[in-house]
C-alpha cells in the first residue's frame, strides 16, 4: 500500500529506476519510494488497533519497540544485498541462507502478496458499500418512493464488476511500466486520509467526543492486536532490497540513515492517524476508519474515492509480483532451456492472472472486515521483517570474522529477532484464524 503495501511490496523501486542499469537513485528518492512502499491500506486499520491495544500510550510504546526491529531488518537486508550482489529480497535470502530457506521465502512471499490482494478488495468493497449507501440516501431525500437499495447497487455485484472489468484487464499485461505514473495515488490517498482524520476531529462537537478506553484495562491479547497492524503498515522490507540496489550511495551508514528517516516518517503518519481516529470514535471505531464516518460528508466521500481508485491501480502491481514468483518457481522445476525458449506465453499468464483475481475476489466476499485479513498478513509479514533477516544475520556472522564480543552480540540479536518473529507469526495467525472462524460461524 503503497502500496503495499501497498506495498510493502513493490515493484515500484524497479519501475522508478529501470531506465538505466547503473544505480542512480538519490537519497530523497529512496526515502520517497520507501514511503510509497509502506503507506497504504494499513493506515485505515491503525485507529482500530489503537483502540484494541487499550489506548495511546500502549499502542505508541508497541510502535516504538517494533521500530527497532523494523530498522534492524532493513539494515541487515541492505548489508546482505551488498555482499550477495542480489537485487531482490528472495535472491538475498537464497544467496545467504541457501536454496531451502530461499524456497520457503518465495512461498511466503506468494502467500503474503495474495493476502494483500484480498485485503485490498475488502477495502474496495467497504468503500463501494458506503458510496452506495450515500447514493441511496440521496435518492431517498430527493423523493424516491422505494427507499431500499436497487439491485445494481449491491456491494458484491459492484466489487465483482470492478474485478472483472477493471482490475483483470489491467493485470493481464506482462509489463506494467505505465503503473509508475499513477503509483503516486496511494501516497496521496494516505496523506489525504491523515489530514482528513485530523480535520474531522477538530470539527467535531466537543459534546460528542466519546469516552476513551481505560489504559489500565489493557489485556495482553489486546496489546498484541496492534502488532499485526504495525507489521502490515510498516511492511516495506521486500521492496527495500531493490531500493538499496538502485541507490547511488550504497554505504551502510547512509542506508541506516535512509531506513531511520523512512521509518520515522511512517511512524509519524501512522501515529497521527491512529491517535486522532481513536480520539474521534473511541472504542467504537471500525476496523476500517472510513467506515466510521457518515455516508454523505464530502470530505469522507473524496477519501473513499481516492482510496478505492489507488487500490484498483496498485492491485495489478501486487498481482504481478506474485505471478512472477510463481512463474519463477515453475521454471526452476523445468529445464532451463524451456524458460529461455519462451517460457510462459500469454495463455498461461492469462489463466494464472484470472485464477488469482477470482480466488482473491471469492475470499474477499466472505471476509467480515479488514481486521481479520490484516491479522493473517501481519503474521506472515513477521517472516519478512523478523525471521528471514534474523536468519541472514546468523549466516553472515558465521561466515565473516568479527571481534568475539561483537560476534556474540550479533548472534544474540539474531536469535531475539527470530524468536520474536516466530511468536508474532504464531500469535497473530492463530488469533486471526480463530476470530474469522468465530465470525463466519
Amino acid at each position: 500500500m503503497e502500496e503495499a503495501a501497498r506495498e510493502g511490496i513493490s515493484l515500484l523501486a524497479k519501475l522508478d529506476t529501470e531506465e538505466g542499469e547503473r544505480p542512480n537513485l538519490s537519497s530523497s528518492g529512496a526515502v520517497f519510494i520507501m514511503l510509497k512502499s509502506a503507506l497504504g491500506a494499513g493506515l485505515l486499520n491503525f485507529p482500530w488497533a489503537f483502540s484494541r491495544a487499550g489506548g495511546l500510550h500502549t499502542a505508541i510504546t508497541v510502535e516504538m519497540v517494533s521500530l527497532v526491529f523494523l530498522i534492524s531488518g532493513l539494515v541487515i537486508l541492505g548489508y546482505c544485498s551488498s555482499i550477495s550482489r542480489c537485487s531482490t529480497y528472495q535472491g538475498v535470502v537464497k544467496a545467504i541462507c541457501g536454496p531451502t530457506i530461499g524456497r520457503l521465502c518465495e512461498i511466503c512471499f506468494i502467500f503474503n502478496v495474495f493476502m494483500i490482494s484480498i485485503a485490498f478488495l475488502v477495502v474496495v468493497e467497504d468503500q463501494l458499500s458506503k458510496l452506495c449507501d450515500s447514493m441511496s440516501d440521496n435518492a431517498t431525500s430527493l423523493g424516491a418512493v422505494d427507499s431500499e437499495r436497487s439491485w445494481y447497487m449491491d456491494r458484491r455485484l459492484g466489487i465483482s464488476a470492478v474485478c472483472l472489468f477493471i482490475i483483470l484487464p489491467l493485470s493481464i499485461p506482462e509489463e506494467l511500466g505505465f503503473q509508475k505514473y499513477i503509483s503516486i495515488l496511494g501516497t496521496c490517498a494516505a496523506t489525504y486520509l491523515t489530514i482528513m482524520v485530523v480535520v474531522k476531529f477538530y470539527l467535531m462537537d466537543l459534546d460528542s467526543i466519546p469516552e476513551l478506553h481505560n489504559p489500565s484495562a489493557t489485556s495482553w491479547t489486546g496489546l498484541f492486536t496492534v502488532v499485526p497492524t504495525i507489521c502490515f503498515g510498516f511492511q516495506c522490507h521486500e521492496a527495500s532490497v531493490a531500493i538499496y540496489s538502485s541507490m547511488k550511495n550504497q554505504a551502510l551508514s547512509h542506508w541506516i540513515l535512509i531506513s531511520c528517516l523512512s521509518m520515522l516518517a511512517c511512524l509519524l503518519i501512522y501515529s497521527v492517524t491512529g491517535m486522532y481516529g481513536y480520539w474521534t470514535f473511541g472504542t467504537g471505531v471500525a476496523a476500517d476508519i472510513l467506515m466510521s464516518y457518515p455516508d454523505n460528508e464530502v470530505l469522507v466521500i473524496m477519501g473513499r474515492l481516492l482510496f478505492g481508485i489507488s487500490i484498483v491501480t496498485i492491485y495489478p502491481i501486487i498481482l504481478h509480483l506474485g505471478r512472477s514468483v510463481i512463474q519463477e518457481l515453475c521454471v526452476t522445476s523445468r529445464s532451463r532451456h524451456v524458460a529461455r525458449a519462451g517460457g510462459y506465453g500469454k495463455r498461461p499468464r492469462v489463466l494464472l492472472t484470472t485464477g488469482w483475481v477470482l480466488l482473491s475476489l471469492g475470499a474477499a466476499l466472505f471476509v467480515p472486515d479488514i481486521s481479520e485479513i490484516i491479522g493473517l498478513i501481519g503474521g506472515v509479514s513477521a517472516f519478512f521483517i523478523f525471521i528471514f533477516p534474523g536468519l541472514c544475520l546468523l549466516r553472515v556472522v558465521q561466515r565473516e570474522g568479527a571481534v568475539l564480543r561483537v560476534r556474540w552480540a550479533l548472534i544474540l540479536w539474531a536469535m531475539v529477532t527470530i524468536l520474536c518473529g516466530v511468536f508474532i507469526f504464531g500469535q497473530s495467525s492463530a488469533a486471526a484464524v480463530m476470530e474469522l472462524i468465530e465470525r463466519l460461524g
